[in-house]
């Protein structure tokens, strides 16, 4: 194993990603029609010009940042980019390395992450759920501290991302996370910092909008991939098409395994990551995870140029 193409999750979307990848605007213009008719406006001018409150909403930000990743690994494979020897994406990126790895076909994907969206942001209504970075922690204190304040409150909040060594993500309701992140920091956490988002995910609030996206599972195409995929959930490869999609739907409220997942492709060989989506955040955590890990950010066009 040596090429691994990573694609990210929500919170890599801005206002402007993509710009100044001129040699690319044809595939990038395709994915912005294809998530234009999914949405139902006009995806290009959006991203163009915002506003910022609009593409950050769940419903909208998953297909337009899906269609940015597909963009760019549309681009990739076209222009003669390394082929990958496995695919890994963040949360909602791991819908996009499901495309790349030919398990899911592009528009069936984007029609389940904009209802994904839906689902997740009608699952909690806007303010009563919360997630939080923790830094500085090993993961196991912050789960314990998490099960401590459950217990306590009776509320939910768990760990949701392990991001890389001493960055966890929780999520819940927005008192028990409040109550969490105190607990936290009288534990040594170094920071604790709320995180702007609108939806809790990958914790349990999200079970009734996994229960609902399930039926819209069922009835989209699972490919065998073309390709190792190492899913969130479990921090490996999954090959069975029907395990897959297990995972993809248990997903929504289970952690995300990144930190796991990155040392795995690290101990099968890995030497370069390729970034396929707007920004750097998956660079940065692999940084944290390894130091010597080479990343490739193709939203970059001079490292484009590079690759």
């Amino acid at each position: 194993m040596k090429n691994v193409y990573l694609f990210p999750g929500q919170g890599s979307q801005s206002v402007g990603m993509l710009a100044g990848l001129d040699t690319l605007n044809e595939y990038i213009e395709q994915a912005w029609q294809a998530a234009s008719d999914v949405v139902g406006q006009d995806v290009a001018r959006l991203v163009a010009e915002g506003p910022e409150a609009t593409l950050n909403q769940t419903a909208t930000t998953q297909p337009v940042l899906l269609a940015a990743s597909y963009a760019l690994w549309q681009a990739a494979q076209a222009e003669g980019k390394p082929v990958p020897d496995a695919v890994a994406g963040h949360s909602l990126g791991e819908y996009s390395a499901l495309v790349a790895a030919g398990v899911l076909g592009f528009e069936d994907a984007l029609k389940l992450v904009r209802q994904r969206g839906q689902l997740m942001q009608a699952a909690v209504p806007e303010g009563e759920g919360a997630m939080a970075a923790v830094l500085g922690l090993d993961d196991e204190v912050v789960e314990q501290v998490c099960l401590e304040v459950e217990a306590q409150v009776g509320e939910v909040v768990a760990a949701a991302n392990y991001n890389c060594p001493g960055q966890v993500v929780i999520a819940g309701t927005a008192a028990a996370v409040s109550k969490a992140g105190e607990a936290l920091k009288s534990a040594g956490a170094r920071r604790v910092m709320p995180l702007a988002v609108s939806v809790p995910s990958h914790c349990m609030l999200m079970k009734p909008a996994a229960e609902q996206l399930a039926e819209s599972l069922r009835t989209v195409r699972f490919a065998a991939p073309k390709v190792p995929v190492v899913q969130n959930t479990v921090g490996i490869p999954v090959s069975d098409p029907e395990a897959i999609r297990a995972n993809l739907l248990e997903q929504l409220y289970r952690p995300v395994r990144w930190s796991q997942s990155m040392r795995y492709l690290l101990e099968q060989g890995a030497d370069t990551f390729y970034e396929c989506g707007p920004g750097k955040v998956l660079a940065g955590l692999l940084k944290k995870i390894d130091r010597q890990a080479a990343v490739v950010t193709l939203s970059d066009q001079k490292e484009w140029n590079q690759a």
